[in-house]
C-alpha cells in the first residue's frame, strides 16, 4: 500500500507463510461451523423451539466474520473466540437433546434425530477449534505496519532511525 508522499506501508506479519496459514484455517473454521449451524437449523426447524433466530444468527455472524478475516482484520478474531464459547455452552446442553428424541410419541425432525446430535457434538469440537484458531491468529499481530520511505533503499526513515512502527503496538 502507499501514502500521498510515496511512503509504502508494509505489515511483514501478514507475509509470513504461518500467518498466511493461519488466516485460511481461521477462514475456513468459520465457513465450516456456519455450514454446520445451518444444516442443524435446516435439519431440525420443526424441534428448535425458538432457537431458529440465534442459529440464524450465528450463521450470518460467522459468515461475516470469516470476510473480515479474510481480509486480514484482526479485531474480530476475539469476538469469533467469544461467541464460540457461548455457541459451544448452548451445544452442549443441544447435543443430549437430540439423542434422546428416540422415545416414544416425539415425531421426527427433517432430519434423523441421531444424525443431528452428531453434527452437534462435531460442531462442539469445532467450536473448540475455532477459539484457538482465533487465539492463534490474534497474537500474530496482523496489525503491525512498517513504513518505507521510497529515498531509502533499505527502509529507513528519513530521520535515519530505522523503520517507523505505526497501528499497533510494538
Amino acid at each position: 500500500m502507499e501514502t500521498a508522499e510515496g511512503v509504502i506501508i508494509r505489515h511483514p506479519n501478514r507475509e509470513k507463510a504461518e500467518s498466511k496459514a493461519t488466516k485460511l484455517v481461521c477462514v475456513v473454521v468459520l465457513l465450516v461451523s456456519a455450514a454446520l449451524t445451518a444444516i442443524i437449523l435446516l435439519g431440525g426447524w420443526a424441534k428448535l423451539e425458538g432457537a431458529e433466530i440465534v442459529a440464524i444468527a450465528y450463521v450470518i455472524i460467522y459468515v461475516l466474520m470469516a470476510y473480515f478475516v479474510a481480509r486480514w482484520s484482526r479485531g474480530v478474531l476475539p469476538m469469533a473466540a467469544g461467541l464460540a464459547v457461548i455457541f459451544t455452552t448452548m451445544l452442549i446442553v443441544a447435543a443430549p437433546a437430540w439423542f434422546a428424541r428416540d422415545k416414544e410419541g416425539l415425531t421426527d425432525p427433517a432430519l434423523p434425530p441421531e444424525l443431528l446430535g452428531l453434527l452437534t457434538i462435531i460442531l462442539i469440537g469445532v467450536q473448540i477449534l475455532l477459539v484457538i484458531v482465533a487465539a492463534r491468529a490474534f497474537s500474530q499481530q496482523w496489525n503491525i505496519e512498517l513504513e518505507v520511505h521510497p529515498d531509502d533503499d533499505e527502509g529507513r526513515a528519513a530521520g535515519g532511525s530505522g523503520p517507523s512502527v505505526a497501528g499497533g503496538w510494538a
